[in-house]
């Protein structure tokens, strides 16, 4: 058994159950259509490392889809909130005898496996290790043993949760990766125009919401 672990959390994509801010704006099909791309660019980054890993289903485990049963273990999320799930999912690992653990999202498409090979690395000489992402969460939680306090006690899926966390490792030695910028609006997808050109095919939609995120802006 190799001694690092990557934990990744993924939902299951069904339509109008993903990326439901995006959707609000550019419609089900095309949300589903990019984070369908998102988990595909995830697994890229992930499948050539040289850990163990475990893919965790929101809803329920899904066989013969892009998660390889070769590559990856399959295992449901369990817990009452975000909070809860990703400690029980850490508490598995350390019970399972890993000595480094590093839970990434599936939604952030400048990942590569730089920020992975960062975030191990760190964990040589840190506690933990945090990727911040810019709307003020993380896309990456490293840690050698449970640090539970991190968990509890978070307003999830908002901009809180990176400042809460780093306050509550006040007394540990902590790793800042670099911040990235997830998608989950239309103001995200804009970053990436490759994204939006592979994934809004009518142009008119893609004019219609870039007027009106400009307007928001005035």
């Amino acid at each position: 058994m190799n001694k690092s672990l990557i934990l990744v959390f993924v939902r299951n994509p069904e339509l109008g159950k993903v990326k439901t801010r995006l959707s609000r704006t550019i419609g089900n099909n095309a949300a589903l259509k990019i984070y369908t791309i998102l988990l595909a660019h995830t697994e890229s980054v992930l499948n050539s490392m040289p850990v163990d890993k475990v893919v965790y289903y929101s809803e329920e485990i899904q066989q013969n889809d892009l998660w390889s049963e070769k590559l990856y273990q399959k295992k449901l999320q369990k817990g009452f909130d975000l909070g809860a799930r990703m400690q029980n999912a850490f508490e598995t690992a350390f019970k399972e005898l890993y000595e480094k653990v590093v839970i990434v999202g599936s939604d952030l498409f400048d990942l590569n496996t730089t920020h992975i090979e960062d975030a191990f690395q760190a964990l040589e000489n840190h506690e933990l290790v945090i990727g911040p992402s810019l709307d003020g969460g993380y896309y990456l939680l490293g840690m050698k043993k449970l640090h539970s306090a991190v968990f509890k006690n978070k307003l999830w899926g908002t901009d809180s949760v990176l400042d809460a966390t780093l306050n509550d490792l006040k007394q540990q030695t902590v790793k800042v990766l670099e911040a990235l910028n997830d998608i989950d609006t239309f103001e995200d997808l804009k970053a990436h125009p490759e994204l939006l050109k592979t994934i809004l095919n009518d142009e008119k939609i893609y004019r219609r919401n870039l007027k009106l995120s400009q307007k928001k802006r005035v």
